[in-house]
């Protein structure tokens, strides 16, 4: 079997994010935007707020916005690295995340064992 493009990597990874979040939060996210760079990827992900926390923020409860967000960080967190091992099979060493209630975006931050095994590696940016 053909080895995928890092852009087919890129498509499946997000497609992937997309279900998970609407799946496990119900929440039908908008633009995420996903790279490599050599050993990290990078994702971005619109409208991730949900609209609990929507409703809370805009009755005053901040705080509590804030600690549903916390919690539902760490019930995802374990689900989107898993998400990435099992597409690029290789293993992800640690997996930085946090969400702009204000915004309403997640960035996401995974460093990677090893660079994907694609049919491009030479698409994949090196960092210096």
């Amino acid at each position: 079997m053909e080895e995928p493009t890092i852009g087919q990597l890129e498509r499946e990874i997000s497609n992937r994010i997309r279900s998970l979040y609407n799946a496990q939060l119900g929440q039908r996210i908008g633009r995420i935007i996903c790279h490599f760079f050599d050993t990290q990827l990078a994702i971005t992900i619109e409208d991730s707020v949900t609209l609990a926390e929507q409703t809370l923020l805009s009755s005053g409860k901040g705080n509590l916005a804030e600690q549903v967000r916390l919690d539902l960080d760490k019930i995802i967190k374990p689900l989107i690295e898993n998400t990435i091992e099992e597409v690029i099979n290789k293993r992800v060493l640690e997996l930085i995340s946090h969400t702009s209630l204000a915004s309403g975006r997640t960035a996401i931050i995974a460093i990677l064992e090893q660079v994907p095994v694609v049919r491009n590696p030479h698409a994949i940016p090196k960092v210096n």
